[in-house]
This record gives structure tokens, C-alpha cells and sequence, in this order.
């Protein structure tokens, strides 16, 4: 029996049952592999046996690791914090991001799993793909450059900048295909009509790396451009991409994705905003359980194009919402250890605001799974003061009055 020409490979089809077996098995041994190879997942790990984790439950019982600490950690232990699989010789390329934070790079065929985003973006084997992200110490161009290869297309190295020079390049070489940003299209595009020159052979692009805006979306479809997101870090490759369906973003098959309540590692009921967590297959390279810093949500149902993978909503904001009060710094876990403390609170969130004198007031609004105990105030209270170091008041409110935008600080202080 042939495959279906509009998915990449029978992977993307397969029932969710299957995926989900089969990728706690490739779990499994990547446990192994990391405690045996990567020092700092074999202390994070320890006590952890491999076989110990064999579904998502479990899995949400493991350590998270955090890209916000990654600068830290590996300045502790350079190049990589102890966490390659291998050793950085057997690396193909090794880049840095602003920080620095340095990324790996194994050398195998679409090694950051690109081409499944391409493929649906429509690109396919024989078209020239324009690509204009950066191949300079980042290492987005060679995400784009491995994934168009993998596909079959031959590859324009354009990089970024020099905008007259790429507009009269693509009107000489007629690409068919864009992957940059949105915003660089645009300029490209806005460009080539000041010039006067003719870049009409462009029809499918492969944006990522900033907000998707419909304003933007819209401008090239009336171009004829028909343009798909995706979503990825430099860590961890790709994680989810947009289909025909135009419906969120489904997840690669090489990772494995959970939403959480940010300041923590606790995975969030579906269509409850959170933390996008990263559990990667790669061996070179065996990220576990590791947060980005990015907020969105699981998507109920599989996608209508026929991909199985969950579905998330695609980039929603950043989930790190530290915030100075009164000189000292609150975090979201710090909120969420308020929360432990006290079972009948469902839901909560931290409100920063100034009161008349413009002096620091905050105020843990909570929603409550049943009735409110007497004295369940002046308890949060005290849970604020003792883990916070600071006086907060207490506020209760209606079942789903708080908003799910996965916010657990939220700052409305003015400053003007």
C-alpha cells in the first residue's frame, strides 16, 4: 500500500495508542542512555529507573530542567552542562545563542526534524527553497537548510540582510519556496516592489521565530503566498507545526509535549494555558522534561488534516512572570507552593497594583474546588508571608472568574 502524499510518513498517521507506546519505549531506552552518557541527567536522575517511567503520569513525576538556567549551568560545566549523549567531537556543529547558551548539533539527516514542517508547508523535491535564516552562530539556517535537503529541495543560502541583493537574487532564480521569518518576507516582498522587480515565483513559505500575525498572514495570501508556522528552539529542534487545517500547531514526532503550571512541573488539565515542557528523543542531545519558557495550551482532538500527534495552540507569550514586589523578587513557583499548601484552592493568581500612595500591594486571587473553610483567608495569608516574605491579602473568587491565559503573576502597576 503507497502512503498518503500529503503526510511526510505513516508516523504522522499512526493511531495516538501506537505513537504513545512506541514513544515511551524510544523514552525508555533514552533514559538509560542519558544516566550511562550525560553526567548531569545521570545526578538528576539517580533515583529514577528507566523502566520506572513507562507513561505520562510517570513522567510528570521526573525533575524539570529549565532553559532559563541553562546559561548557569553551563558556565558551571562548558560546552554543555554535562547533558550530550556524546562526546562534542562526535558532534557535527556546535553553535551559540545570546547568552551565551551553546547548542549541539548530531551529525544525522534533518538532525533538528525540520522537514516534517516543510513537507506540510507544501514544500516538495525539485523546488528551490529561498532561505533567509541566519547561519551565523545560531543555528536556525542550518535547521532549514537540513529539513529542505531532507525534502529534496535545493537550498539558496541566503542568510539575513543585504535585502536589495536577496530581492534580485529570487527574481533571477525563481524560488518557489521561503523559509524566515514573517517579517522579513514582508520587507523582502515591500522591497521587491520599490525595485520593481518581479518575485512572483515564491507560492509556499516556512515562517517561525517570531509571532505569526493574521495582518501578516493575510498580506501574503493576497500575494499568493501561502505561509505555515512553526515552532521550535535552538535546544530542542522542532517541536509542533501548522498544517493545511490551519488549525494549531501539531507536535513532531520525535518529542514528547506537556503543558504545565508554569513554577512548576505539573501538567495542566487540556485547553488550560501553561508551560510548554520538552522531552526529546534525540540521543545526542537527551533533553528531559525541559521547560522552555513558552506558554500554550493542548488542542482537544487530532487535526483534521489526518495527523494523530496532540495538537497545541502554538506561541501564547512567556510563561517566566517573576516580578520585583517591594524589593524582593516573587516567583511563580513561590505562588504555586502557596497553592500546595492549601487543598481547596482549583486555581490562583498573584495581582500587583499600587494603592493610592503608590506603594507595592498584592493580592492572591483564588478560585476554590469546593466551599471555603472558616479561617481558609487568614491561612493563605500566613502561607503568603511565609513563603513570599511579604504580606499579601487574600481575595476569593466565582469558579472560572480568572482568566486561562496562563498567567500566576500578573503586574498592573503603572509607572507613568
Amino acid at each position: 500500500m503507497s502512503r498518503d502524499l500529503r503526510h511526510f510518513d505513516d508516523l504522522e498517521t499512526r493511531p495516538p495508542e501506537v505513537r504513545e507506546r512506541a514513544q515511551f519505549a524510544l523514552l525508555r531506552d533514552q533514559l538509560d542512555h542519558a544516566k550511562r552518557n550525560a553526567p548531569y541527567f545521570e545526578r538528576l536522575l539517580a533515583d529514577v529507573p528507566a523502566h520506572a517511567v513507562p507513561d505520562r503520569a510517570a513522567l510528570a513525576a521526573l525533575p524539570v530542567t529549565r532553559k532559563s538556567d541553562l546559561i548557569a549551568l553551563q558556565r558551571a560545566a562548558l560546552p554543555f552542562a554535562g547533558m550530550t549523549g556524546v562526546a562534542p567531537s562526535r558532534l557535527a556543529r556546535i553553535f551559540a545563542s545570546p547568552g551565551p547558551i551553546y547548542d549541539p548539533q548530531g551529525d544525522r539527516k534533518d538532525w533538528w526534524g525540520f522537514a516534517r514542517a516543510l513537507y506540510a508547508a507544501g514544500f516538495r523535491a525539485g523546488e528551490l527553497v529561498h532561505n533567509t535564516f541566519s547561519y551565523h552562530f545560531t543555528p536556525a539556517g542550518f535547521m532549514m537548510d537540513l529539513a529542505a535537503q531532507a525534502v529534496g529541495c535545493p537550498v539558496f543560502p541566503a542568510g539575513i540582510g543585504q535585502t536589495e541583493l536577496q530581492v534580485q537574487t529570487i527574481a533571477d532564480l525563481r524560488p518557489v519556496c521561503y523559509a524566515g521569518t514573517p517579517s522579513f518576507l514582508k520587507i523582502l516582498l515591500d522591497k521587491a516592489d520599490e525595485m520593481q522587480l518581479d518575485v512572483s515565483s515564491l507560492t509556499k513559505a516556512a515562517v517561525s521565530g517570531e509571532a505569526f500575525l493574521p495582518p501578516v498572514r493575510q498580506l501574503l495570501a493576497d500575494r499568493g503566498i501561502a505561509g505555515y508556522q512553526s515552532y521550535g528552539t535552538a535546544d530542542l529542534g522542532l517541536v509542533a507545526y501548522e498544517t493545511e487545517a490551519r488549525e494549531g500547531l501539531v507536535t513532531d514526532e520525535g518529542v514528547i509535549v506537556e503543558i504545565v503550571r508554569p513554577g512548576t512541573g505539573d501538567p495542566v488539565p487540556d485547553g488550560e494555558v501553561g508551560e510548554v515542557v520538552v522531552t526529546t528523543l534525540t540521543p545526542e542531545y537527551p533533553l528531559i522534561r525541559f521547560a522552555t519558557g513558552d506558554l500554550s495550551a493542548v488542542l482537544a482532538g487530532p487535526s483534521p488534516c489526518g495527523r494523530t500527534a496532540r495538537r497545541i495552540k502554538g506561541w501564547m507569550g512567556r510563561a517566566d512572570q517573576t516580578t520585583k514586589i517591594k524589593g524582593m523578587f516573587v516567583h511563580p513557583s513561590q505562588v504555586a507552593d502557596v497553592v500546595k499548601r492549601h487543598p481547596e484552592i482549583a486555581r490562583a493568581r498573584l495581582v500587583v497594583t499600587h494603592d493610592a500612595e503608590r506603594n507595592d500591594v498584592m493580592t492572591l486571587s483564588v478560585e476554590l474546588a469546593g466551599a471555603a473553610p472558616d479561617g481558609l483567608d487568614a491561612a493563605v495569608g500566613t502561607s503568603i508571608r511565609e513563603v513570599c516574605k511579604l504580606r499579601g491579602d487574600v481575595q476569593i473568587v466565582a469558579s472560572g472568574a480568572l482568566p486561562n491565559d496562563g498567567k500566576v503573576i500578573e503586574d498592573r502597576r503603572r509607572y507613568d
